[in-house]
């Protein structure tokens, strides 16, 4: 499975275990327009960094954390390289 599929799979399962209504996703769409809380998204984060092996947001500075769909998706296509 590709990263981006991976990435969308999660925002999904995270989205219906909680009862959110999901955005149709597209790269250009905020992260918080998606229709996940802050909670939902940091449980698509830890999913992810357990599917990746690597967690991209270590070390990172705020003014480079991920805004849109798009480079979230990028962010984790990075760490798996």
């Amino acid at each position: 499975m590709s990263i981006r599929a991976l990435v969308i799979d999660q925002f999904e399962r995270v989205a219906q275990e909680h009862n959110k209504m999901l955005a149709p996703l597209s790269d250009e769409l905020d992260l918080q327009g998606t229709g996940l809380d802050s909670l939902c998204l940091a449980i698509v984060v830890v999913r992810l960094e357990e599917a990746v092996g690597a967690d991209p947001f270590d070390g990172v500075e705020v003014a480079k954390l991920p805004v849109t769909v798009g480079d979230f998706i990028k962010f984790y296509e990075n760490a798996a390289r």
